[in-house]
């Protein structure tokens, strides 16, 4: 008996749409994400928004709901005049790392962009952004919406009762020190954003306390310092060393009022939101778009694409995955969606049909037979350092003529350092993971001391690798907005981490934030 396939109607016959075919659209590539993906989501919240709406959400980092500050409306300004002129397009969507998530679309669209945007986006990187362990760590995904509304009105409320020119300042210094906002390694306890308002009040009757404990150990000059257990108090109440630097202003700096402290809190949680998306580049991209790949193959193999849908399809996926040529002019480095989405596809590969070289370096994966599950493991359990590091194939790098180059400043010449022999495939996958580890390719600067006694001059150490060296005018300028938000001198050693010797010294002096 000679089985037929029934195909399913199609889910739109051109390439205009309405409320009812976005419906259509949505339920079928559910069926497929859920039922034969095996993804798990959050519940997904559709917005469609004009072209000039995209513009702004993508100025202000993609927030549907963001506080007003003079360098998102440069963002908008230069993004508006690229679209404008023809020179550049937009994102087709933006997503929101929420509970519900939330995917805008561009109301330009055509029918098949947005099912591509919301097998990519609402399926793609909501599966990513609820199973990851890096925004299980450290995303509240059930409160960022009302903390961001919380914040959006309170600076505004700021702004009315301190003056739009004092806020602005205070986000300006805010801002350029966002890199160093962050906490590195899991807290205590995983953020609790719906709880930032009602605890904005306790928080700051506790700072305003804390900061009098903190001051009252600054030995008085009739008395003798009492050596140790002065010493050990006052280092305990400042948390020394601290990475965070914006979360050490907020809690410690002498002249910040309570309002001011809030602002620099509201900068810093939004900036740890960020974080792990820093991290994972390559990976939440990568998933995204095999999603998006798996499902809309699926619709057109159901007959639920005809042909013209499933060609456009394919060209928009080609622009996204196209990886230009070191020599090649338009050539900015890896392209994360190609890599990504390279790298999906060979692990699916290696668990379905693997090679002897498959199965010699990677023993627990290879033949294995159901390559999603191995992909939905590496979603949930990696970063993009560790991914690259555990998943890179010798047969990816080959295809992708990989090599590795060595530029010493100390040496006229480049050295090629890695190319394709066993030895070279485990250096250049040492290399490349290493280029997407924060670890190494952020700064390493931590506040480790306040000379209480003295002048209540701020001291930093940049634990500098490899003789790398901060930009100095871009360090003198991070530096005196440091300086502005503690109020008093600041000093900045750079040191480098294999000798312990001082290379150079950065300073700066405050000047009032309300000026």
């Amino acid at each position: 008996m000679t089985m037929h396939l029934i195909p399913k109607p199609l889910l739109f016959h051109s390439n205009d749409w309405d409320f009812d075919t976005i419906r259509r659209i949505y339920d079928a590539c559910e069926r497929i994400a859920l039922g034969e993906l095996g993804l798990d989501v959050y519940p997904n919240q559709i917005e469609t928004i004009t072209a000039e709406q995209m513009l702004d959400a993508y100025s202000s980092s993609g927030m549907p709901l963001f506080y007003k500050h003079w360098s998102f409306g440069k963002h908008f300004a230069h993004h508006e005049a690229v679209y404008r002129r023809g020179f550049g397009d937009l994102a087709y969507e933006i997503v929101i790392n929420s509970n519900p998530c939330i995917s805008y679309i561009m109301e330009e669209n055509s029918a098949t962009m947005q099912t591509l945007v919301i097998a990519h986006a609402a399926f793609g990187h909501n599966h990513f952004f609820k199973n990851n362990y890096l925004f299980k760590q450290w995303t509240d995904a059930d409160g960022i919406l009302d903390y961001l509304d919380f914040a959006k009105n309170y600076i505004s409320e700021c702004e009315e009762r301190y003056g739009h020119l004092a806020v602005e300042r205070l986000l300006d210094a805010a801002h350029a020190l966002n890199s160093q906002a962050v906490h590195r390694y899991p807290r205590r306890t995983k953020p609790d954003l719906r709880s930032e308002e009602r605890r904005a009040e306790e928080r700051r009757r506790h700072d305003e306390q804390m900061y009098n404990d903190l001051w009252r150990t600054v030995p008085k000059s009739d008395k003798p310092r009492s050596g140790v257990s002065d010493e050990e108090r006052r280092r305990a109440l400042l948390q020394l060393p601290q990475e965070n630097v914006l979360y050490f202003l907020e809690k410690t700096a002498p002249k910040l009022a309570p309002w001011q402290r809030e602002v620099l809190r509201i900068v810093r949680n939004v900036a740890q939101y960020f974080y792990p998306q820093r991290q994972t580049k390559v990976m939440n991209e990568g998933c995204a778009t095999f999603v998006h790949y798996k499902i809309m193959s699926r619709l057109h193999e159901q007959g639920m694409l005809d042909d013209g849908s499933y060609f456009e399809f394919l060209k928009s996926h080609t622009n996204v995955t196209f990886q230009p040529k070191y020599d090649d002019p338009r050539y900015g480095g890896l392209n994360p969606y190609a890599i990504g989405f390279a790298m999906m596809c060979d692990i699916e590969r290696i668990c379905a049909e693997p090679t002897e070289e498959d199965r010699q370096w990677f023993p627990d994966i290879a033949g294995s037979g159901d390559g999603m599950a191995v992909l939905r493991d590496v979603w949930a359990n990696y970063r993009d350092e560790s991914f690259l590091l555990q998943f890179l194939s010798p047969k990816l790098m080959r295809e992708w003529r990989m090599f590795h180059v060595v530029d010493d400043p100390e040496r006229p010449e480049l050295r090629v350092d890695a190319i394709h022999d066993d030895r070279g495939y485990r250096r250049m996958r040492r290399a490349l993971a290493r280029q997407y580890d924060v670890a190494w390719t952020d700064p390493d600067i931590q506040v480790v001391d306040v000379d209480l006694a003295g002048d209540r001059r701020l001291i930093l150490h940049h634990n500098v690798v490899n003789r790398l060296l901060l930009e100095a005018d871009d360090a003198n300028r991070v530096l005196q907005h440091l300086a502005d938000l503690w109020g008093y001198d600041v000093l900045l050693k750079e040191i480098d981490t294999a000798t312990g010797m001082v290379l150079k010294e950065h300073r700066a002096s405050a000047q009032p934030l309300g000026r």
